[in-house]
Formats: structure tokens, C-alpha cells, sequence
């Protein structure tokens, strides 16, 4: 706006020094540009109010077209600077990443399992089409979740889960296949916006899927029927304002607690409350007897407070007061 208002006033004035419309707009141009072509009209021609007018415009008209070329260039420069030192700085970090998780879509789905990750102290990256404005708690990576070197950008080699959250089922079906082909061990959790697709998900790979309409409909639904007990495992698996959560604790095939039984392990003893076990073939036992020995490749999930939790994961892993994520340690949420 400041360069145009520029050129008008410099037109203007040369219109009125005796210079047709279109001699004036090329005058003013050329000279706010410091280009140098010499002047239109002739040296018979040219009088001081001539001189006048080229005077102040080389002076304000020179100065201001500097001042927005420089505006522009740095605004282009520093915004592509900025970006470039973001995305380095953030690459820098996830090379350092292992057993993390990589959320592919940064939706108000992704961000919801992202946060909730970071709450836990578990280290998360989330993958996104576009490098999202302000300051993210977690890395994010610009590109298709369903490019190979994007995936493995985000430190899939060295990943334990991939949270699949895109918008659509076909995008989500082939990430599911391209992260398993990369790495069959690797843990996938896949949202659906079609429970009828789930077989088509478990068969390509996925180990759990998710339909976030159909959960949120069944909490709607417990809270109309069973508010407290709703609001109960709400706390408790979301709200770090009570000194309570549920674990789940793998099982090593070298930990010190395989032929441990229950009450051996401190859950009757008032300590933590182991509420069910998960076998290998996928069974759980809920409420598991006192007598009940724990085996390789078990999964614990195990209610308690921070200092129970710590105490019964210490026997399994031999190091107390961190949490374990899919073997790697994290740090209590509760600390």
C-alpha cells in the first residue's frame, strides 16, 4: 500500500509538470527503482518543478521500494530460515527417540492421542501433512504418513507403536500395510470410521482397532446408565489429579517374577490390585486368584497408586520407580 500510494503521488506530480499519463507513471517508475534510464522529457523540457518532483520522489520513492523489497525478502527468508531450523531441530530429537510412539495424523484425533501419550512421559511423534504453526510439547513431521521415508523419518525402525489416525480408512488400511511391511514386529493401532472394516485391518496387520464413534457413543451411553462407574474409570485412567492409575506390565521371558504367583507379588498384601491377566493366546482372566502363577509373555493390568505400582513393576523389571512402556522405561506420570 505505502509503494502504491508512492507511485500515485509521483505520477501525479509529473502530470502536473506537463507530462502526459503514461510518460508519468514510467517516470515514477523508473525512478522510485533506481534503474537509471535518464528522464522522458527533453532537456528544453525539463524545468526546476521537473527537478522538484524527481527530487522528493528519488528520496521518499527510492527509500520506501527499498524498505518493501527488504520487508518481502525478509519475511520469505526468515519464515523459510524458521521453518528449515524447526523441522532440523525436531529431526534431531526423534533420531535420539527409541520405543517411542509415532501418531500419524495431527487432527483433533491425533492431537487427543498425542497429549495423552505425553501425559503419560512416553516419548511421541506425530506425523502431519503440513508442519502446524506454534510451538508443539512434541515433534511433528511434515509429510504423508503413507510414504516409506516419511515413517521411517519418524523413527519407525526403532518405534514400539504406530497410532494410525487419519481421516480416512483407505489412508489408515495402507499405512497399516506399509508400517508392517517395514517392520512386522511393530505395534499398530488403527482408527475406523467403519466398525464393518475392521477384519480388513486385522488382516493386513493391525493389532487393535479403534472406532472413536462408537467409544464415544459408549460413554455416553455408561454415563447415562452408570455415571459413577463411568466417571470412576474416567479418573482414573485420565485424571493425574488422584493418586491412582492402571498399568499394564509385560511379562519378559527373563523377568524374575515368571512362577510368581498373585499374592506372592504383594496384591494381597494391600498392595497393587492385579485386575486381570492377558495370556499369549489372548484370554484374560479377570479378577485373577491369589494362588494364580504368572507366566512368560503375560500382561498385568494392575490398579494402584504410585508407590504400589512402582513396587509391583520393581519385581518384574528390578528397577523401581519407573514405568515401563513395551520394555522400554518412562518416567511416573505421578512424579
Amino acid at each position: 500500500m505505502l509503494l502504491a500510494v508512492v507511485l500515485v503521488l509521483g505520477t501525479a506530480g509529473y502530470v502536473i509538470v506537463g507530462l502526459d499519463l503514461f510518460s508519468a507513471i514510467y517516470q515514477t517508475a523508473i525512478t522510485i527503482t533506481t534503474v537509471g534510464f535518464g528522464e522522458v522529457s527533453g532537456d528544453d523540457e525539463v524545468d526546476n518543478a521537473y527537478r522538484v518532483v524527481t527530487l522528493v520522489l528519488v528520496l521518499l520513492g527510492a527509500s520506501t521500494a527499498i524498505y518493501v523489497v527488504s520487508v518481502l525478502l525478509e519475511t520469505v527468508v526468515e519464515g523459510t530460515l524458521n521453518d528449515n531450523l524447526r523441522r532440523r531441530r525436531m529431526q534431531r530429537e526423534i533420531d535420539h527417540m527409541d520405543h517411542h510412539v509415532i501418531v500419524a495424523g495431527g487432527g483433533r484425533v491425533g492431537r487427543a492421542i498425542a497429549a495423552y501419550v505425553y501425559r503419560l512421559g512416553a516419548p511421541v511423534v506425530v506425523i502431519d501433512r503440513a508442519l502446524p504453526s506454534g510451538d508443539w510439547l512434541v515433534p511433528v513431521i511434515a509429510g504423508e504418513a503413507t510414504d516409506d521415508e516419511v515413517l521411517l523419518s519418524a523413527g519407525l525402525e526403532r518405534a514400539s507403536t504406530l497410532v494410525s489416525a487419519l481421516d480416512t480408512d483407505a489412508d489408515n488400511l495402507y499405512v497399516t500395510v506399509t508400517a508392517k511391511a517395514l517392520r512386522k514386529d511393530l505395534f499398530v493401532v488403527v482408527r475406523t470410521s467403519t466398525q464393518a472394516n475392521e477384519p480388513k485391518f486385522l488382516r493386513a496387520g493391525a493389532d487393535r482397532v479403534v472406532n472413536p464413534h462408537e467409544i464415544g457413543g459408549s460413554r455416553m451411553g455408561a454415563l447415562a446408565m452408570q455415571p459413577n462407574v463411568a466417571e470412576f474409570l474416567d479418573e482414573v485412567l485420565h485424571d493425574e489429579s488422584h493418586d491412582v492409575a492402571i498399568h499394564e506390565i509385560d511379562v519378559a521371558f527373563d523377568s524374575p517374577a515368571i512362577g510368581s504367583t498373585i499374592g506372592e507379588l504383594g496384591a494381597a498384601q494391600g498392595g497393587a490390585m492385579v485386575i486381570a491377566i492377558r495370556e499369549q493366546s489372548g484370554r484374560y482372566t479377570t479378577n485373577p486368584p491369589p494362588d494364580l502363577q504368572v507366566g512368560s509373555g503375560d500382561v498385568l493390568i494392575v490398579l494402584g497408586n504410585a508407590e504400589q505400582l512402582a513396587s509391583i513393576e520393581g519385581r518384574f523389571v528390578r528397577r523401581t520407580g519407573l514405568h515401563r512402556f513395551r520394555g522400554a522405561p518412562i518416567a511416573d506420570p505421578g512424579s
